[in-house]
């Protein structure tokens, strides 16, 4: 039996603002050897460059791609929410290089917006994508395709969560 991969994909609305647009099983599988299945996700065009020997990871954090063609690939380890809610969550996107794209004035405290195509993939625990219009709880396995929205992220558990991250620059949205 084929497995289920569940695949959760940003937009916006007629209204600009953000909001989960699909939210479902992969949409294209195809089994290409008996049991071996590709879960096909999103697709992007971006060439990438795999010559030389320089460790592309070390150097400064930045949010996104420091080319508006590369990538990015990280994980990052969410604590629940109770642990940073006293944080100057404007002063860690600056950390990141990426002050620009926090929202200051959204109602919720990290809602920012990057001009990337993320693929966010849950690998342990539970998080809540938020959008400014709606929200979706995103469990172990679950994968989100973030499409240049404005978006947050909530730990509501009592446990950490850890989210592995594909961020891939994108042209911006008008």
């Amino acid at each position: 039996m084929t497995r289920s991969f569940r695949r959760i994909v940003t937009g916006h609305n007629a209204a600009g603002k953000s909001i989960i647009w699909q939210d479902g099983p992969s949409p294209n599988v195809v089994e290409v050897m008996p049991q071996l299945n590709l879960h096909e996700l999103w697709q992007t065009t971006a060439p990438a460059d795999n010559t030389g020997t320089v460790d592309t990871a070390l150097g400064g954090i930045q949010l996104e791609p420091r080319d508006p063609s590369g990538t990015v690939f990280r994980i990052v380890d969410f604590p629940p929410d109770d642990a940073w809610k006293d944080a100057d969550v404007g002063e860690a996107f600056k950390t990141m290089g990426s002050g620009d794209a926090h929202d200051h004035d959204a109602e919720t405290a990290a809602m920012h917006e990057t001009q990337t195509t993320d693929y966010a993939i849950v690998i342990q625990g539970e998080i809540w994508a938020v959008m400014e219009e709606g929200e979706t709880k995103m469990e172990t396995g679950d994968v989100l395709i973030q499409r240049g929205t404005n978006h947050a992220w909530s730990n509501r558990s009592d446990k950490p969560a850890a989210v592995a991250f594909v961020l891939i620059g994108a042209k911006p949205r008008p």
